[in-house]
């Protein structure tokens, strides 16, 4: 995926339950007391003649992973937050970053 010219390294590939794969982009990393976390906004596809590249995100819709350890250090995974009180911590602390960030562009949202 590019970006004005530009190699973008940011595109996750996430499999799902039944095999399929959804692409994702990372808009953010970021520490909190109880871990690491990703936020993670989903790629639309275009269907036409562009070879199906992404053409954007989908603003409406914004995940929240942890980012866990295996056992070599470099090996990371992205759980699903489903605990109520660790997602609304992250949240809170994603929604602070969100405020303190300067965007160029209102539509430079994510």
């Amino acid at each position: 995926m590019s970006n004005n010219g530009e190699e973008r390294t940011d595109l996750v590939i996430l499999v799902d339950e039944e095999g399929n794969e959804h692409d994702f982009a990372l808009i953010d990393r970021f520490q909190v007391e109880t871990g690491e976390y990703a936020i993670l906004v989903p790629v639309t596809h275009s269907e036409s003649g562009d070879n199906g590249q992404a053409t954007g995100l989908e603003e409406e819709e914004a995940f929240i992973f942890r980012i866990d350890k295996g056992e070599d250090e470099d090996e990371e995974f992205l759980v699903e937050v489903e605990d109520e009180i660790e997602w609304n911590n992250v949240a809170a602390v994603w929604e602070e970053r969100l405020q303190s960030m300067d965007f160029d562009d209102e539509d430079d949202i994510f």
